[in-house]
Formats: C-alpha cells, structure tokens, sequence
C-alpha cells in the first residue's frame, strides 16, 4: 500500500505549527517508511515547501518522489492577514492565480528555490476549475514540455472536482492526478467514469482527503465534509458506518483509509498529518485487517450520490 504525506497541515492548515513539530512530524513519516511526499505554493504561502525542504536536504534525492502543483504564484505582502485560506502562522504572502505558461516556469522555479532542491518528480495543476481554458490551453503544454525534456517525470492535476480530473484525463498526456475527497466511504463521484477512464488510459490516481475533512474520523454535531459543515443526514450515515466498523471491533478511520486502495487504478491515498501522533495513528490503522463482510455492510450504507453537497 502506497502513502504519500501531504505537507499542508504541517504548513499551519486550520492551526499554527511549530517547525520543530513540522520537522518531528516529518521524521516520524519517514521512520514509518514514507518516501513520497506532497506539497504545493498555496499551502501556507510557501512555508510547507520550505520545511519540506529542510527536512529532505540530508536524504538522498534518489531515495523519494516528490510533487508540488503550478498555478498559484506568491507575493510579499505586509498586509497579508493571518489565517487566510485557511492557514495560520505563514510567512506575509499572497497569492495570485496564473496558469499561463510563463507562470508554470516562474512557479517551478519558486518553488525549487524554497524547497532548496533541484527537481521535483511530478507537478499537478492546482485547482483549475475556475481557470480550465488557460490550464489546458496554457499550463498543459508547458509542463508536457517540461515533462518531454527530462526536467520533470510526470504531470496531472490536484483537485477536488472528479469532472475536472476527467477532462484532464481526457484532453491531455497527463501521468497521474491528484482527487481530493471524492473517492471514499462516503463520496463515489469518482468512481462513475473517472477511475475508470484512469484506468483505460493508465493514468495513475492518488486519492487524498479519503476522511472528507473529518467527517470519517469523527462523525459528530458539527463535524465537517469536504470543508464544510455537513448536513444532519450525512452525518447520520457516517455514524451508521462507524456503528458497523464497532460490530467488526474496528474503527471507522481506519476502514476509510483503507477503502480507496481497494481500486486497482488507484496508487497511493495521501494523508496529511500534522502531529507526531497523527502520524503512528494513521499507521495504525492502515495495519488493520478488515473482513469483506464489513466492506458488504458500508458499502449498502453509501448515500444517494445526488445529495452529496457539491
């Protein structure tokens, strides 16, 4: 089973992170055998390359994968606020969207530069799907070239939108792609024709937010999917799921880590743990045996699809 540690939580996602817990949490990761990591420019204005890259300047670059994402471009600003989009303790930066072909290479170098390293692996699209005429028209062929010259081994898109992945998957040579939230216990629009189109063309498929922003990790008053506060009847579902993983003696998180990998075209799940503990936790569940007879009962529990919130 493949993990990828995705590096916006150690970047002050929702909280601030202290770089020595950023480092330690980094370091538990790597002890646990994780050798792909995940990052990107908008992911604390920059601060989640840069410890990534202070962590990783003493492992042999050969030794693993790395990807960041093109499309947000960084500017100092001593009037940026704290706590935008959603990250807390950043360096004063902003963000300004540009997909153009001149962004992608002004991004890649940004991003090389804070990182401290000579090459990253793979570079995904970010969140395009407001911008689709400039990423295909634009960043595409960029990093195809990128790609096609040896500077770069594979490119794709991250988001959150399965139609956005699939026109990708479509319309480009992309290698691999990056869905957040929308392969897992609860939501499957991934799985009605993307998975499948990934499959047929054999592009890889890493599947991240696989907890839907904790819904599955603690199914409560309050609790969060994909970012916002979820409805009462979805969060009545996913305690229903939590009460059939209790029957099994197995905990909910643990059944929706590992419930992607079940796809033959999915690669890898990308987690994003912010603390040490997070890390062994996570780790933990992903050790766990779960019977078929568990994945018959969450699967007659998935909800009606067309009510998901968008």
């Amino acid at each position: 089973m493949s993990v990828v540690f995705g590096a916006a939580s150690i970047a002050g996602l929702y909280r601030p992170v202290s770089r020595d817990d950023a480092l330690a949490t980094l370091e538990e990761a790597w002890n646990q055998g994780i050798r792909a990591f995940d990052t990107a420019p908008h992911y604390g204005v920059g601060l989640s390359e840069t410890l990534l890259g202070e962590f990783l300047q003493d492992k042999p670059r050969e030794s693993y994968t790395l990807s960041t994402k093109v499309g947000r471009l960084l500017y100092d600003d001593p009037g940026a606020q704290d706590g935008t989009d959603g990250f807390f303790g950043a360096p004063k930066r902003s963000r300004i969207r540009d997909y153009s072909r001149d962004g992608v290479l002004r991004s890649l170098e940004d991003s090389l530069q804070r990182l401290g390293l000579d090459r990253v692996d793979t570079l995904f699209v970010h969140d395009p799907e407001d911008h689709m005429d400039a990423a295909l028209d634009q960043a595409v062929p960029a990093l195809a070239q990128l790609r096609d010259h040896g500077v770069i081994s594979s490119y794709g898109v991250g988001t959150n939108y399965a139609q956005i992945a699939s026109r990708f998957v479509a319309e480009t040579s992309a290698d691999r792609i990056m869905v957040a939230g929308r392969y897992s216990l609860l939501d499957r629009r991934a799985d009605a024709t993307l998975l499948a189109l990934c499959a047929q063309r054999q592009v890889r498929v890493q599947v991240a937010g696989v907890l839907n922003s904790g819904l599955l990790a603690e199914p409560g008053p309050g609790a969060p999917f994909n970012y916002e506060p979820a409805p009462q009847w979805l969060i009545e579902v996913a305690q229903q799921m939590g009460q059939a993983c209790a029957r099994y003696d197995i905990a909910l998180p643990a059944a929706a880590l590992q419930f992607p990998t079940r796809h033959p075209a999915v690669e890898a799940i990308v987690i994003g743990p912010g603390r040490v503990a997070t890390v062994r936790d996570t780790f933990a569940q992903l050790a766990v045996s779960i019977p078929d007879g568990l994945w018959d009962e969450l699967e007659a529990l998935l909800p009606d699809q067309d009510r998901l919130p968008s």
